[in-house]
């Protein structure tokens, strides 16, 4: 393996644009070698000032490529990790891993007999923020979890923008935006308690007039030991929206209460007060997409994936951890068409 892992960007949009900035800038043992995938390819290319491949096969044809980051929509992941997997590269996918439990099967399947290294973006488990809620927990600050709740809220005036510009999140094998957000906290349930889902209950509804299922998902979520969680997703939420819900988390212990929300601050209750614990520093994604703060969850994810393939161990976040996120979403479908609670495995 070289000292500097040769890395492919699949995907120019604006995790493309993300990932690309991360390697060139923030990641070290890596660097970016071309890009591939989307109508802003060319001009990104240029930007880092390396080629820019006609296709995947192109891409993965070139021996100075070691690995890939696949920042592509869901329902074109499986395709692709084939065409990686049967190259010899390693791969890291942007999340939801796949819009389905069988085709994350597949992917980890093909990774695994060509010997390449799958991992799947959770940037939840990377925030500083989180890291500290995490850290709290693990130490005994709020004791035993026993309740959590989760809220990624957004008024239908912005997904009506974000649909303007990702048209494949109307397509039905797409994921679409419930398990774009939903991977996230699904992911950071299991990751903050330790602990598996083991039954589903699950209300599912698009109450506005924007052709995709799934827009608005109310769940109950049954983890082992006893632990209760609630799972609440929705995209089209009248204006002013609800403060504070774009990815809120509460997490109530034997002894305290966790109260956090990604982008703006950290609280403890215990006793008869609340405190914050840390206020994150602010940043305009929109504007600003590049800004180091911003950046800071993706580049060590990145970097975390990168180092297991200097260092030739399993990625810490692999396949079975970005299919267990897809899992729970998928049995919040399933449980919503059947009426009935889900048991886990599926």
């Amino acid at each position: 393996m070289a000292e500097s892992l040769g890395i492919g960007m699949i995907g120019s949009g604006f995790m493309g644009l993300s990932y690309s900035q991360c390697v060139v800038a923030h990641v070290e043992g890596a660097h970016l070698v071309s890009i591939t995938g989307g109508s802003r390819a060319g001009a990104l290319a240029e930007e880092h000032s390396v080629p820019a491949d006609e296709s995947v096969e192109a891409m993965v044809a070139r021996p100075e490529i070691d690995a890939v980051i696949m920042a592509t929509p869901d329902q074109c992941r499986l395709e692709i990790t084939e065409k990686v997997a049967a190259a010899g590269k390693h791969l890291l996918v942007e999340k939801p891993m796949a819009p389905t439990v069988a085709e994350c099967d597949q992917m980890i399947q093909l990774c695994e007999q060509a010997g390449v290294s799958l991992g799947v973006v959770k940037t939840e488990r990377f925030r500083t923020i989180t890291r500290k809620a995490k850290a709290l927990i693990d130490e005994g600050a709020i004791g035993p979890i026993r309740m959590m709740r989760t809220l990624s809220a957004f008024p239908i005036s912005l997904t009506r923008d974000v649909f303007a510009e990702r048209q494949w999140m109307y397509d039905p094998d797409s994921g679409g935006l419930f398990m774009g957000m939903a991977s996230h906290n699904t992911d950071f349930l299991r990751w903050i308690c330790g602990k598996n889902v083991v039954r589903v209950f699950a209300q599912v509804n698009t109450f506005s007039d924007i052709d995709s299922p799934a827009q608005s998902v109310m769940a109950q979520l049954q983890f082992e030991d006893g632990i209760m969680a609630q799972m609440w997703t929705t995209s089209e939420l009248p204006d002013p929206s609800i403060p504070n819900s774009e990815v809120r988390f509460e997490v109530v212990g034997r002894d305290a209460i966790l109260d956090f929300e990604n982008f703006n601050f950290l609280r403890m209750g215990k006793g008869e007060s609340w405190e914050d614990v840390f206020i994150p520093e602010k940043f305009d994604w929109a504007n600003d997409p590049k800004n180091p703060v911003r950046l800071e969850p993706h580049y060590r994810v990145i970097q975390g994936f990168v180092d297991s393939i200097h260092q030739q161990r399993p990625q810490t976040i692999g396949g079975a951890e970005g299919r267990a996120a897809v899992e729970i979403c998928e049995a919040c479908l399933l449980s919503a068409a059947t009426g009935q609670a889900i048991d886990l495995p599926l």
